[in-house]
């Protein structure tokens, strides 16, 4: 059952890669009976929903089957179906209408069942004898999954009532984000990561004062995202401060890596060495473009120009957490690291990275105002490599011994 849902999970995310294809070919070429917005809309939402929400689940729930038992799964399976169901029904309908009825209700439906998800999944964790960090973790990602449902709704509200306000948009837009990029997805990746190699960790006390920082720094970090308001100077400060909170954790989570890196070794196999090496260095990247930030003339020149903006939503979803989940994968030995496998999963890194580094480019020249020759047409050729990546991966994985 686990070995089902991981490649309905790696088929979604070569349906991303394919509408990515879709969105870089429409900036080159004419395809009238698509509109680019509401394609953008289905390729969002598809992606949070339907690739990396539904991975989290599947892996999540297969994290407390191995403390559980097996019989843990079928308790989980209708949420795993709804959340399913809702991805497809907003890839269709943000496709073709955009903001409508249809498309609001599977993405009330989707926030529906993640609520649900959390309630059970919450439960469940309390009923295991021995609490971990990794418990933590988790726990605090359900509860930024439900909250940044206030950002969806507001923005659903502003759109069927077609009332927009800009600030009002942007901040629902950049909540939503936030509490998706940086709370649900983040903490449930770290909360798997955890629940995987904590057992070699020698200071578990370090360990939960990692955890409390990124907690208290999450939802003031929020305001990274709008610090071209005018913001009192104490919540400035607060960010700020929130800002240094992440980098020093992150620096401490780093150097208890470098102390059990030989026991990191012998635990993981190299292609999930390889990816959460890389995950880490994207995040790396993040978290000091995000301090960064907190310089008010970068943050303005930043969220001034679009290629910028998402080249970092990029960076993070694919760079972190999409290379984290693939090497999160792999370490659970559901598929065999075979020759076709890890060629397909290069090919997909290979895309990732010039990706981002075609996007810095634009991003950069876009700040100068300076056109740059072919870009667009190298970012379309990225598209088609990343699609060729999950679509050689989704016809080679197979589960060890099969």
């Amino acid at each position: 059952m686990f070995s089902k849902w991981l490649r309905i999970s790696l088929f979604n995310l070569m349906l991303v890669a394919f509408l990515g294809v879709i969105l870089r070919y429409k900036i080159l070429f004419s395809l009238s009976f698509l509109d680019q917005k509401h394609l953008l809309h289905a390729h969002s939402h598809f992606a949070f929903s339907g690739w990396v929400s539904q991975a989290l689940m599947v892996l999540m729930v297969a994290a407390l089957s191995r403390q559980k038992g097996d019989w843990v799964f079928p308790r989980y399976n209708w949420l795993l179906y709804a959340n399913l169901i809702s991805a497809f029904g907003m890839l269709i309908f943000f496709t073709l209408e955009g903001y409508s009825l249809l498309s609001i209700i599977f993405s009330t439906i989707s926030i529906i069942a993640s609520w649900l998800f959390a309630y059970i999944y919450w439960k469940d964790l309390n009923q295991l004898s021995i609490k971990t960090v990794s418990h933590s973790w988790l726990k605090a990602a359900l509860v930024f999954n439900a909250l940044s449902a206030l950002g969806a709704f507001s923005l659903a509200f502003m759109m069927a009532n077609k009332v927009v306000h800009q600030n009002w948009y942007l901040l629902s837009v950049y909540f939503f984000l936030h509490f998706q990029y940086n709370g649900w997805f983040l903490f449930a990746c770290m909360g798997l990561l955890m629940d995987k190699i904590q057992g070699i960790f020698p200071d578990q006390r370090t360990l939960r004062q990692i955890f409390r920082l990124f907690l208290w720094a999450c939802a003031p970090a929020y305001f990274l995202s709008a610090l071209w308001l005018n913001l009192p100077v104490w919540l400035y400060v607060l960010v700020v401060a929130a800002a240094l909170a992440q980098m020093y954790a992150w620096v401490k989570i780093l150097q208890q890596f470098w102390l059990i890196r030989l026991s990191l070794k012998a635990l993981l196999v190299p292609i999930t060495r390889i990816l959460l090496t890389l995950s880490a260095i994207a995040f790396t990247v993040k978290i000091t473009l995000q301090l960064g930030s907190t310089i008010p003339s970068l943050s303005q020149l930043a969220f001034g120009f679009r290629p910028i903006v998402i080249g970092y939503l990029h960076l993070i979803l694919l760079g972190v957490i999409t290379l984290f989940l693939l090497g999160y994968i792999f370490s659970d030995k559901q598929i065999s690291p075979e020759k076709n496998v890890r060629l397909a999963v290069a090919i997909f890194t290979a895309g990732v990275i010039l990706n981002e580094l075609l996007l810095m480019i634009q991003g950069v020249a876009a700040m100068t105002y300076t056109l740059v020759p072919g870009i667009n047409e190298l970012l379309l050729l990225t598209a088609i490599v990343l699609f060729s990546g999950m679509f050689l991966l989704n016809i080679s994985a197979r589960k060890p011994g099969l």
